[in-house]
């Protein structure tokens, strides 16, 4: 499957690296304008540079998506330079630290809630605002496969991850009859920093989610991206309110 997106803006958030970037490098190649938002400012602009230098048009804009003020400023950026925003993948998130629910501490909880929960919320807030004004668009939020089965000690991220399942189903029938569609993509096990972060914490217990891949290997950003950018096509113009598990059959292992 080729989509184009032809005279159509994307925005990408958490797209300085991993699945983000291999998003935002999909959507431009596919012919949309992407703006790559990121926390980590250098590695975004390094990318959307990238992108330019390569016949894209694209651009970086530095947002904390825990920061609604910065998100709002992150729409209107995209606008002034583009003129609308036709798809979004709201992708930035964190882990925390494996442990057991007893031994976890508050700060944790409010942090990967701030970005994974409450950051996909303010996203998916503005991008409405602007999508409504439109009278179109497509969003993709993104959870996991955490999203539908539980890990233990996991249990702060996963929480986050069942609750962009519900926002997303819930945001996407009150805006389905305004023309505007809202999905979620649940990867499993991806081969990216974050997860290499998480494999180092975590060791054996990390190594273990792996094998139990019935594919037999982690995923590629490139195979997430893809799964985005159909979400955001025509050809999932019947597509609403669905959580799309990308995961080399984990969840039904």
């Amino acid at each position: 499957m080729n989509p184009s997106f032809e005279n159509k803006v994307a925005l990408v958030t958490g797209a300085a690296s991993g699945i983000g970037l291999a998003t935002a490098q999909a959507f431009a190649d596919a012919g949309a304008a992407v703006v790559l938002a990121d926390i980590d400012n250098e590695a975004a602009r390094s990318a959307a540079d990238a992108l330019v230098t390569a016949g894209r048009k694209a651009m970086a804009v530095h947002c904390d998506v825990a920061d609604e003020v910065a998100v709002a400023a992150m729409v209107d950026q995209t606008v002034a330079a583009f003129g609308r925003l036709d798809a979004a993948f709201n992708n930035a998130g964190v882990q925390v630290p494996a442990i057991e629910t007893a031994d976890a501490v508050g700060g944790d909880f409010d942090h990967v809630n701030a970005i994974n929960y409450r950051g996909v919320w303010n996203c998916l807030k503005h991008e409405l605002r602007q999508m409504r004004a439109q009278g179109s668009g497509a969003i993709v939020n993104c959870s996991s496969q955490s999203g539908f089965v539980g890990i233990p000690g996991l249990g702060l991220y996963t929480a986050t991850k069942h609750a962009v399942i519900g926002l997303t189903k819930c945001a996407a029938l009150e805006y389905a009859p305004l023309g505007i569609r809202i999905n979620a993509v649940c990867p499993g096990p991806t081969d990216t920093p974050m997860l290499g972060r998480a494999r180092a914490n975590r060791g054996a217990a990390a190594d273990a989610v792996v094998r139990h891949i019935p594919l037999g290997r982690l995923g590629r950003p490139e195979e997430i991206a893809s799964a985005v950018l159909w979400l955001c096509s025509p050809a999932a113009s019947f597509v609403i309110g669905h959580a799309l598990v990308v995961d080399g059959g984990y969840i039904v292992h």
